[in-house]
């Protein structure tokens, strides 16, 4: 998929939306994201996902990686699109998750084979910092990570990753403080559209 028809298919189901939203940073933003109002349509995961799977055909894959919660769906649909191999199973998808201490953790019986091929897949990229982290999970595991992937990088060239990273699209992602919003000097209401303020606020 070229990434403006990938743009087009997000803005359709409202996973990119403009107007003046208050983040659940706090900061202000002309632009939202939220992946999940795709996702949550199979017929699109399943697109988005073989469109991701194909930024790594090159690339021996045995397992996909992805932190939870926003990456599930969308690592599972890549591990499907991931052709298999002859003498080697299809990929698998296992995920990553928060424990007691609040770091994430391989959980549920999951298990990485020493050396297995692992891509790790997240919805968003803003600073990296989940998909780092699941990669560290999985190469102290034993796993080697020999990719990263995303739907979206919003990270505005800030990522840094010790992976190749292939995302399918970028987004310029403005945000602000409060104090220093200009949509707030143009009279504009902010709205929170967050899980996290919908939990708060029913």
């Amino acid at each position: 998929m070229r990434p403006e028809d990938v743009v087009r298919l997000l803005e359709s189901a409202g996973a990119i939306r403009q107007g003046h939203f208050e983040l659940s940073s706090g900061l202000h933003s002309a632009t939202y994201v939220q992946c999940a109002l795709i996702l949550q349509h199979p017929q699109h995961a399943e697109q988005l996902g073989r469109a991701l799977a194909a930024e790594f055909h090159d690339l021996r894959v045995d397992c996909v990686a992805s932190p939870a919660i926003g990456g599930l769906i969308l690592g599972h649909e890549v591990a499907r699109a991931i052709p298999a191999y002859p003498g080697r199973p299809a990929a698998r998808a296992v995920f990553v998750e928060r424990d007691a201490r609040g770091s994430l953790a391989l959980r549920r019986g999951f298990e990485v084979e020493p050396g297995e091929h692992v891509l790790v897949v997240e919805d968003v990229w803003t600073t990296g910092g989940s998909t780092y982290e699941t990669i560290r999970v999985i190469e102290e595991a034993g796993g080697r990570v020999v990719a990263a992937g995303a739907l979206i990088d919003r990270s505005s060239g800030r990522l840094e990753l010790p992976v190749r990273a292939e995302a399918l699209v970028e987004i310029k992602v403005e945000s602000y403080d409060s104090s220093d919003c200009p949509l707030c000097r143009s009279g504009m209401v902010a709205v929170r559209p967050g899980s996290r303020y919908l939990r708060v606020n029913p």
